[in-house]
Formats: structure tokens, C-alpha cells, sequence
């Protein structure tokens, strides 16, 4: 009998829901992979291990985020709900900080006096809050779903956010070394720009 239900449960998860996933996925890492490519710029000598584990912060808070809002949903849905009008100036504020820093550290820099400073572990959580914290939104659209539903959601999410950043690092890397100087200070200002695109789409 429980293997029936299973079976059953499972057939409702057909290609079209994991294409969809795919998709969702691709969506939501747009900002994480234009912020990795900023990374990459700042970085033209990142190591691998490096890549892995800033593609990895932005694919975890990619695979909680859309989960969290699954469980606030289910749980405080009228205070997340109004928490939402706050998501794209929270994403500003925290995107031209880290932008600004960054493009102050390239200006300083941009001479070659001194190695420009790596994104340190702080600024790298920063940066994973603000792209990703719209993906709370995404809690109301798979609010349907039955948990582990929404749970394998948001691993393909997560997943595809990983493959896409590590692109986004490698390209930035690579245009890095050929850019020098002004790298960081073309990061700062996607970094910026990113922030005021999530403001403007969000409160447009």
C-alpha cells in the first residue's frame, strides 16, 4: 500500500515539472551569475577551490530561500506577505554597499600600488542575501506542492544556480587578467546596477 501511494505520488512528477525547475532555476541565478562574474573580474587569479566555494554560497541560499518561503507560507503567510514590500530595498541596500566597496577598492587599486583585496567571507554572505532573497517569492507560486516536492524544487534550483555561477566565475577570471586594473571597478558597478535592477523590478 505505501508503495502504491509513492508510485503515485511520484507519477505527478513528470518532465514538465522538472523542466520547470530547471527554468525557475535559471531565472533566479541570473543576479547570482552577474554577481560571480563580478567576483571573477575582482579575481583573475581565483583559485578553483575558490570558484567552488562561491558558486557554493550562492547555490545554498538559492536552495534555502525558495524553501523558507514554501515554509512561511504554510506558517506567518500574512507577515511574509508583508515582508515582501521590503525585499527589493533590501537587495539595494545591500548590493551598493558591497558595489561601492568594491569600487572603491578598484579606484584605489587601479594604479597597481598594492594586490587588490579578495571578497572576503562576509561580504560573500552579503552578496548570497541579496540575490537571492527574492527567491522567497517563490514559496507562494510552489505554495501547492507537497514538501518534498517543494524540497526537490529547490534542489534543482540550487543546482543550476552552482553551474551557472561557476560560469559566471570563469568568464569573469578569464576577461579579468585581461582587463587588470579597472576589473574591480567594472565589478563594483554591475554589482550596482544589479541592485538597481532588483529595486526597479520590484517595486515597478
Amino acid at each position: 500500500m505505501i508503495f502504491m501511494y509513492w508510485g503515485l505520488f511520484f507519477m505527478e512528477w513528470n518532465l514538465l515539472f522538472f523542466l520547470n525547475c530547471v527554468l525557475f532555476g535559471i531565472g533566479l541565478a541570473m543576479d547570482a551569475f552577474s554577481v560571480s562574474l563580478a567576483n571573477g573580474l575582482n579575481e583573475p587569479k581565483m583559485k578553483r577551490s575558490r570558484m567552488c566555494l562561491i558558486a557554493g554560497v550562492f547555490c545554498g541560499f538559492q536552495f534555502v530561500m525558495p524553501l523558507a518561503g514554501w515554509v512561511c507560507v504554510h506558517t506567518i503567510a500574512t507577515v511574509f506577505e508583508a515582508f515582501q514590500r521590503f525585499i527589493p530595498w533590501i537587495a539595494l541596500i545591500l548590493l551598493l554597499f558591497i558595489g561601492g566597496k568594491m569600487l572603491l577598492e578598484g579606484i584605489r587599486y587601479k594604479d597597481g600600488d598594492g594586490e587588490k583585496p579578495a571578497v572576503g567571507f562576509a561580504a560573500l554572505m552579503v552578496q548570497g542575501i541579496a540575490t537571492s532573497i527574492d527567491a522567497l517569492s517563490v514559496g507562494f507560486t510552489i505554495a501547492s506542492y507537497p514538501f518534498a516536492a517543494a524540497l526537490t524544487e529547490s534542489l534543482i534550483i540550487g543546482a543550476v544556480t552552482f553551474a551557472i555561477c561557476i560560469g559566471g566565475l570563469l568568464i569573469g577570471r578569464r576577461f579579468g587578467t585581461k582587463l587588470a586594473g579597472k576589473a574591480s571597478i567594472l565589478g563594483g558597478v554591475i554589482l550596482i546596477a544589479i541592485g538597481l535592477e532588483i529595486f526597479l523590478t520590484g517595486i515597478l
